[in-house]
């Protein structure tokens, strides 16, 4: 019997983890259900367990970690269709529209450090800077670029506990008539570095490790590719497919440079993880969340009576 097609409580290991792997590579739902046989809803549920495992796993260890060089950064996405269109589009949902992704890298590690879900806006800044402020066990450089919402939030939640820089990148249109270029993204015509907080080193004010993460984002994920019918139609699927790729790319991917995982690199953990790994710690979630709700239903039968 297909191992893929007995029902989504009785996929085995490896089953779940050749679906997991597929989709951490860059395959979309519908592909991996060509390539393995599973439906839709059994690849689709799976992502979306994945993704609440991954997102608390990873809350739970990146922590205290000893980073010394974090560059952030936001990448752009949309969630059903994008933000000009939400309003001519057929019963799309109150989360419709343009999604950013504001992403923490450390500079040494390439540790995936931190992620956050949101708008553009300074209350998302905010609570990302949180976020990132509360895993760091020490002073660190912090880069950014010239988006404004970063200098409050990074005042209001590392105060004068940073050595922070913004990295200020002018752009132009480019005048070639070539039609080549509807796509593409203007050009970069200059870089200006600017200390904000604290005693930054010139040398360091990058983001250049930040934007080849969010690139490496794009690449591994098919809801991120642009002019394709692969986006994402519901904001929860999107953030459980973002934290799931970090998941991949912290623990379970090489990255070429370190000959090592990131989480390997970084003290998180001491050993190369298998997707059978991350598909265990995965089960041991639903196990606990299973646990969790049994006491829960106990308590509200017991007061009932």
């Amino acid at each position: 019997m297909n191992p893929y097609i007995r029902g989504m409580n009785r996929l085995d290991r490896s089953a779940r983890a050749k679906i997991l792997h597929l989709l951490c590579e860059g395959s979309s739902i519908r592909a991996v259900t060509r390539l393995t046989g599973a439906s839709k809803n059994t690849v689709t549920k799976l992502l979306v367990d994945a993704g609440r495992a991954s997102a608390a796993y990873q809350d739970r260890v990146l922590r205290n970690l000893p980073c010394k060089r974090v560059q952030v950064d936001e990448i752009w996405s949309f969630v059903y269709a994008k933000a000009g269109h939400v309003a001519s589009a057929k019963a799309a949902p109150i989360d419709s529209g343009d999604v950013w992704t504001w992403t923490a890298i450390c500079a040494d590690t390439k540790l995936l450090a931190s992620f956050y879900v949101a708008d553009r806006g300074f209350r998302s800044a905010s609570e990302f800077m949180k976020d990132l402020k509360s895993r760091l066990a020490n002073r660190v450089q912090l880069t950014s670029d010239g988006h404004r919402a970063y200098l409050q939030a990074v005042e209001r939640h590392f105060g004068d506990e940073v050595d922070y820089a913004m990295l200020v990148k002018r752009y132009g249109k480019d005048q070639s008539p070539s039609p080549e270029r509807k796509y593409s993204p203007a050009i970069c015509l200059g870089a200006e570095k600017k200390p904000v907080t604290g005693n930054p080193d010139p040398k360091h004010v990058s983001t250049s490790f930040a934007e080849r993460a969010n690139l490496t984002m794009r690449m591994n994920m098919r809801r991120f590719t642009r002019l394709t019918n692969g986006f994402s139609k519901k904001i929860e699927n999107h953030a459980c497919a973002i934290a799931l790729h970090a998941m991949f790319y912290n623990f379970v991917r090489v990255h070429q440079t370190l000959k090592t995982t990131p989480a390997m690199a970084a003290g998180v953990t001491s050993r190369l993880w298998e997707m059978e790994d991350l598909v265990e710690m995965i089960e041991a979630f639903e196990s606990r969340n299973s646990a969790v709700t049994k006491r829960e239903d106990a308590v509200l039968l017991s007061n009932s009576n």
